[in-house]
């Protein structure tokens, strides 16, 4: 390949863009990197990169260069991962702001099955009525001695 020529590594397929510095200069950041940067940051980024996305559209109607068509992809996964850490970012300080609390979102409490959301708590199983008291206590359970044989006894 000539000078020309760049290649970029997408999901472990290689695209080669002729002449696309612009494509080979933006940098697709990954997930853990955005992690770190502020909540300001990540929306600013995030109407780059849809303003970019619409100028993009608007190429691929004028009819433009193969290597702007390819950009579309890039920056409409740019845009699903930026919104991806905003919302966890948002969840995380949601779960802090909610821990030790006795009620909280549906989103925030466990899933588990629908059963097991439903079933009683181990306090509410172990709860017992008045009669249910007396009773037990009026009548225990029953305790038999039983003598275990020796092995002299065994023999005979």
């Amino acid at each position: 390949y000539s000078a020309l020529w760049y290649q970029r590594r997408v999901h472990g397929r290689v695209l080669h863009l002729k002449g696309c510095p612009s494509l080979s200069a933006m940098k697709v950041q990954a997930a853990k990197e955005l992690r770190t940067q502020s909540k300001d940051t990540l929306l600013k980024q995030l109407t780059e990169f849809k303003t970019e996305l619409a100028q993009l559209r608007v190429a691929k109607q004028t009819g433009g260069a193969a290597s702007k068509l390819s950009k579309i992809r890039i920056v409409r996964r740019s845009i699903a991962r930026t919104l991806t850490v905003l919302n966890q970012k948002q969840k995380n300080n949601l779960r802090k702001l909610y821990k030790g609390k006795k009620h909280k979102p549906l989103d925030l409490r466990p899933k588990r099955t629908r059963a097991e959301r439903r079933a009683l708590t181990r306090y509410e199983s172990r709860k017992r009525t008045v009669k249910q008291i007396k009773k037990a206590n009026a009548f225990p359970k029953r305790v038999y001695a039983v003598r275990i044989p020796t092995a002299a006894q065994v023999a005979k």
